[in-house]
């Protein structure tokens, strides 16, 4: 059931929490555009271990969506505030793409404050600005399209989110419960419950512009499980190598013919994974 912290900054948050209260506090930071329903796959399995609070990015979901432009700093600002409001004073933190790269800034910040870390597809630093100014206007192109006909776009933006074997799966049978966790239909639908506006997803994508932390990341103290999908378009291989390289206590694995939202078409191994390194 959702929740809303007011917290100190004046920002209202919206967040839930599944699994123990009395287990160790697991926070799920979702990436760019989506909000906190996108971590179907991992919410059950997971709240099994831990205390597992999800909560919708300011401009996301129900959460507020003050004008921008955002930064790092301030969305990293936000998870502390919750915590605060929480009070949890210390917690294990995993990561989707903005996420991770969110929670990379926070634990280079608030060190003290982070158990173990888990980076899912991401990265430290982006090529050029030109790139994130095209995904973003791609994104708000998208809009329309995710809101008025989501099954449609799910199955049209498959490319760039799935291995083509993952693919072919789907289309074998579309209207399968995947891993016993999801369906096209639940994804899709998430699309269509609070739609970010325009501005939205260009004050969530200004956080990423001049994003450069390559030389900042081996501050990083917390053990770190980074995740990578070998097939990724959006997030390469190799640049999470180069973070593995430079993050001193950090364990890298690649899904295997995998892409980008492997957290939805491998869950079953990206959760164990998660499990095994926080316990």
């Amino acid at each position: 059931m959702s929740k809303f912290a007011e917290l100190d900054n004046g920002l209202k948050l919206c967040y839930e929490i599944n699994g123990d209260e009395d287990a160790d506090p697991l926070i799920l930071v979702m990436g760019w555009t989506f909000p906190k329903e996108r971590w179907i796959a991992q919410v059950g399995p997971l709240s099994e271990h831990f205390k597992v609070i999800t909560f919708d990015n300011r401009g996301s979901g129900e959460s507020d969506r003050p004008e921008g432009p955002y930064t790092m700093e301030m969305m990293a600002g936000d998870i502390i505030g919750l915590m605060d409001y929480l009070n949890i004073e210390k917690a294990h933190m995993m990561g989707y793409a903005l996420g991770g790269m969110i929670l990379q800034r926070l634990a280079i910040d608030y060190p003290d404050r982070v158990d173990k870390l888990v980076l899912l597809n991401c990265v430290a630093a982006f090529p050029s600005d030109e790139g994130v100014e095209n995904v973003k206007n791609i994104n708000i192109k998208a809009l329309d399209f995710q809101q008025n006909a989501p099954r449609k776009y799910f199955m049209k933006s498959m490319g760039m989110a799935f291995h083509r074997n993952f693919i072919k799966q789907i289309n074998e049978d579309p209207d399968q419960k995947f891993h016993d966790l999801w369906t096209i239909d639940e994804v899709a639908e998430i699309f269509t419950k609070n739609p970010q506006e325009p501005k939205d997803v260009a004050n969530q994508g200004d956080a990423m512009i001049g994003f450069n932390i390559l030389d900042e990341i081996s501050s990083i103290k917390s053990d770190t499980l980074i995740i990578s999908a070998s097939h990724n378009r959006l997030h390469p291989k190799a640049a999470m190598e180069q973070m593995h390289e430079r993050i001193p206590n950090s364990t890298f694995e690649v899904i295997k013919k995998s892409g980008d939202s492997c957290y939805l078409s491998r869950a079953p191994e990206i959760n164990q994974l998660v499990i095994d390194f926080l316990k």
